[in-house]
């Protein structure tokens, strides 16, 4: 009978150590499957914002609301030194700036990629076409950043020449019968500064209803990019309602600058709602380029001489720059769509706003030799509204030129 009985319990101890053997396999089986479902739902999710990032095109991406990041290996994109189109007012190495840094930022959207810089692929993309720059000097800034990122890209050649006409300053590329210029038109309408080599005057006289003296020589662009903004500045303008010289015309002094500016871009809107060949002609409009009179802190009087890192904090908005032109811009360009008329608002005011470290400072070729006075305080002759290059404006043309290439 014992016997019996520990026959019993060495059966059940025997089932018992099979029951915990499987258990323990499944058990094991089953963390594996999960700990296997979560690594392809890890790599699902990886995979998905993979393909998110990679969506670089303006309709997938907001270029426009992003951070500037430190990459001092594929930035700067060219180099100065070696860019035949550069001008003395943006050759800041060239004329004493020790300080890279300002170089190597490189603006990194949140949700996606700028696209990599191809001057091959925008010259194909252009070929036989005229892409113009209207405006003032930070749309030249532009216009020759656009010119040293393109010669970056293409071999060593005699192809491309550089000329001036009037108050049009053109580059032509023969193998791609490519035009890229920019023209000299620093309130877009008709004014006493719109000689391109002397436009320093006492006193700014400006035609707000007069646009055509200008517009005839870029009515036949592929592409225009308008901008116009720091002109307007002026605490007083003079309009002139008539034509320069005519004894019939009037002069009037007032400080009306939103209005004027108002009455400006309606005339440039109504130009292009007559003129602009709708099925040929893509239209751009730069938003403000801000200046660092002030700095980051305005407690102080300080500006961006001597200033080398950019602003991080991304809420940032500066004083100098005026949110009411920026709607007077947006309010045109919408009415010009309701009508029709498609302009691509290329909103790089913020992104700018934060590089208070990259403006030529006292490092330009400057006009005249700064005084006794002056080169005891470098502040006060020091240019915080123009951009060193390579900078700022390359990001500015990596967004104009995502958005070409994604044109049909």
């Amino acid at each position: 009978m014992v016997l019996k009985t520990w026959e019993i319990l060495l059966k059940f101890h025997h089932l018992t150590g099979l029951f915990l053997v499987a258990f323990l396999a499944a058990v094991l089986y089953l963390t594996h499957d999960i700990n296997y479902w979560n690594v392809v739902k890890k790599q699902v999710t990886v995979g998905e914002e993979q393909t998110a990032r990679s969506d670089s095109s303006p309709a997938g991406c907001d270029f426009f609301s992003g951070r500037w990041v430190y990459d001092n290996v594929s930035y700067p994109l060219y180099k100065g030194r070696e860019c035949s189109f550069m001008e003395d007012g943006f050759a800041c190495e060239k004329y004493g700036r020790k300080d890279l840094k300002y170089q190597h930022w490189r603006w990194q959207p949140h949700n996606c990629d700028l696209p990599r810089f191809n001057g091959t692929a925008l010259l194909e993309k252009i070929r036989g076409k005229k892409l113009v720059f209207v405006g003032d000097s930070l749309n030249r800034n532009q216009w020759i950043s656009m010119l040293c990122l393109i010669e970056s890209s293409l071999p060593p050649s005699t192809n491309k020449s550089l000329t001036l006409t009037g108050n049009l300053l053109f580059f032509q590329d023969t193998e791609y019968n490519t035009t890229i210029g920019f023209y000299w038109s620093p309130f877009l309408v008709e004014s006493n500064c719109d000689d391109i080599r002397h436009h320093v005057v006492g006193s700014r006289v400006v035609r707000v209803q007069a646009i055509e003296k200008h517009a005839r020589h870029w009515n036949d662009a592929d592409i225009l990019v308008f901008d116009t903004y720091v002109w307007w500045l002026e605490t007083k303008l003079t309009i002139l309602w008539g034509s320069f010289g005519s004894p019939d015309a009037i002069y009037k002094r007032v400080e009306m600058r939103l209005r004027l500016y108002e009455m400006a871009l309606n005339t440039w809107a109504e130009w292009l709602e007559i003129n602009i060949n709708r099925t040929k002609t893509k239209l751009f409009f730069m938003s403000i380029s801000p200046y660092h009179y002030h700095g980051e802190s305005w407690d102080v009087p300080q500006n961006c001489y001597n200033e080398t890192e950019p602003i991080m904090k991304e809420t940032y908005w500066g004083i100098a720059t005026d949110r009411d032109m920026m709607r007077i811009v947006n309010s045109t360009i919408q009415k010009l769509e309701t009508r029709g008329l498609k302009i691509e608002f290329l909103n790089v005011t913020n992104l700018s706003d934060y590089r208070k470290d990259a403006h030529p400072s006292i490092y330009k070729k400057l006009h005249q030799p700064p005084s006794q006075e002056q080169l005891a305080d470098p502040k006060s002759y020091s240019d915080c509204v123009h951009w060193c290059l390579p900078g700022v404006p390359d990001t500015w043309n990596y967004i104009l030129y995502s958005y070409i290439i994604d044109s049909a």
